[in-house]
């Protein structure tokens, strides 16, 4: 894994969780920087990190201890994200003995890998990613390997060795959100074929080259003593240990009831050895031997010992097949570390980042986009023009639909109009009301009532006041009535100066009588009207039988036809005259 890598890697697993809060901070003060520091404020300074930027106080000798130092999107990272995020890489580089120059730049990428994280996580937000499940699930197995009974045990060890339970969980989700979105936005476009495989392994055949090694289980028969007798007793069980083992027993179940060593519990496995590490007639006797190979019974200062040798590795580099999983990954690796930066540079872009002034971001783009922070302005109250308003409206006005220019002309305020009084049967007044919207001024108003003044003296100054405040004003015939109703102006429109088209009355043509066909016309026509028949004239008619005279006797239809009572009916003259009087 290379420094990018591990550097993200780092940051996603153990960032601080503050940057998923939403809120912006404010920066806060305290009166003193060694008050502050006493009271357990400022963080303790770290070996070998650099000290971050200050803003100015708000206050005199006071000191920031919180700020906001980047904003992704709608997100922030912290002053205490980002220290938090620098003690524990100076710890780890101080664990792990990195060396100066890769340490030098983790730190200078440190800005850049939260800032990165945040982008994957607005990313996964995006694409709608839960990763509750998998939180509880790896909260689990972190349970399992603590030997903790249940997860209450768990959150009270976190928060004995001073981390925030709630805090843990957010760095276990956020890290697995942003290794989905790097595996479903990256890993999957990426394509290795075994050649690719093949080259690699070809140019870092040293990356697999291992030691000798060998992997070892034990039987031990311990003795108490160096007394003959007991090394005897000890030398005879092990030889009969050896004896079951070589008849097939199995080791595993022969060490657990046998061995009295340390590890009979797990079935006598010792684990791996590199050549050296062991007695050199312990190593003569593994060292070399196939995987299943039980030794006799050898002689040590615990007792007698058996071993059995589980693997053995010779030193030298392994074969592909061997390390085939090792080097796909080592391939992916090399290949995720370019596609996975131009994909973070992509979404820097797509994105509103602002770093604050003092810090560096070196995995920023020459086109992402900056935020603009304005302060608020009130807005402009409706009808107010500004100059350039204005202009553009004169300019507007003196052009009108034909397209040539016309003298703007000022338009003269009208009068207000009166109110249309009307006058019932009862002669008192009826005033049309007017509807009148909200924020609008009425365009009819109503006429000026003289008002009557009270008294209560009964004067005759009162009286004659009030006689001559109820006489009407002299009429003046060139003032117009205002209780006349006005006609409104005709509207200009498109054919206005146009005169009007009047169009001719259509006068309709009486029907003349046709004229009466001639002898000629009328035998053809009589021709052309008179049936045609194959058998006979199909113009003569068959006699209708009366209905259900078709059962009755031929006798008595006989009689009913000739008999005295019966009538006759007429028949149609030979001209075709009726018999109606």
């Amino acid at each position: 894994m290379t420094m990018g890598t591990a550097a993200l890697a780092m940051t996603l697993a153990v960032a601080g969780v503050c940057m998923g809060q939403s809120a912006a901070k404010t920066p806060t003060t305290t009166p003193t920087a060694s008050a502050a520091a006493n009271a357990g404020i400022l963080p303790t300074p770290v070996k070998g990190a650099t000290s971050l930027p200050l803003p100015a106080s708000i206050t005199p000798n006071g000191v920031v201890v919180e700020d906001v130092v980047a904003r992704v999107n709608g997100q922030i990272i912290t002053r205490s994200d980002v220290e938090r995020a620098q003690a524990q890489m100076e710890h780890e580089i101080e664990a792990d003995n990195v060396p100066a120059d890769t340490a030098a730049e983790r730190r200078k990428n440190l800005l850049r890998d939260l800032v990165d994280q945040q982008l994957l996580l607005s990313k996964g937000k995006e694409m709608d990613i839960n990763a509750d499940a998998q939180v509880i699930t790896q909260l689990d197995e972190i349970r399992k390997q603590n030997h903790f009974a249940t997860m209450e045990e768990l959150q009270q060890a976190a928060q004995q060795s001073g981390v925030s339970f709630e805090d843990f969980k957010a760095n276990i989700k956020n890290g697995i959100i942003s290794q989905q979105v790097i595996r479903e936005q990256v890993g999957r476009r990426l394509q290795l074929t075994h050649a690719d495989v093949q080259k690699y392994y070809d140019e870092h055949k040293s990356d697999f080259t291992v030691a000798e090694s060998v992997k070892l289980s034990e039987i031990l028969i311990p003795t108490a003593d160096n007394n003959d007798a007991t090394v005897a007793a000890a030398k005879a069980k092990a030889e009969q240990v050896a004896a079951e083992l070589k008849a097939g027993a199995k080791f595993e179940d022969v060490a657990k009831k046998e061995s009295g060593g340390p590890t009979a519990a797990d079935g006598g496995e010792l684990g791996e050895f590199k050549r050296g590490a062991l007695a050199k007639e312990l190593e003569d006797k593994t060292f070399g031997q196939a995987a299943g190979t039980v030794t006799v019974p050898i002689r040590t200062r615990q007792g007698f010992v058996l071993l059995k040798v589980n693997a053995y590795t010779p030193a030298g580099a392994q074969p592909l097949a061997d390390v085939e999983p090792q080097v796909e990954e080592a391939v992916y690796m090399k290949e995720m570390q370019p596609a996975l930066r131009a994909y973070l540079t992509q979404l820097r872009e797509e994105s509103f980042v602002d770093i604050k002034p003092g810090f560096t971001d070196s995995g920023a783009s020459a086109k992402q986009t900056k935020p603009i922070f304005t302060a608020y302005a009130l807005p402009a109250k409706k009808g107010a023009a500004t100059a350039a308003t204005t202009e553009h409206e004169k300019t507007k006005r003196e052009f009108d639909r034909h397209g040539y220019k016309t003298p703007a002309v000022k338009k003269q305020a009208e009068p207000p109009q009166t109110a249309n009084i009307k006058t019932t049967k009862k002669g008192k007044n009826k005033v049309k009301r007017e509807k009148v919207r909200y924020g609008q001024v009425p365009r009819e108003t109503l006429p000026s009532v003289p008002t009557l003044a009270a008294t209560e003296t009964g004067s005759a100054d009162a009286s004659t006041s009030l006689m001559q405040q109820a006489l009407p004003e002299p009429v003046d015939t060139n003032t117009p009535n205002p209780l006349e109703a006005k006609q409104r102006p005709k509207k200009k429109s498109r054919y206005a100066a146009h005169p009007v088209a009047v169009k001719p009355k259509k006068v309709k043509a009486k029907a003349v009588a046709a004229p009466a066909p001639t002898a000629t016309e009328s035998a053809t026509e009589k021709v052309q009207s008179a049936p045609l028949g194959l058998a006979g004239d199909t113009a003569k008619k068959k006699p209708q039988q009366e209905k259900g005279s078709f059962f009755k006797p031929k006798k008595k239809r006989l009689e009913s036809g000739s008999g005295a009572g019966a009538t006759q009916q007429p028949t149609p003259s030979a001209t075709g005259t009726n018999n109606k009087q």
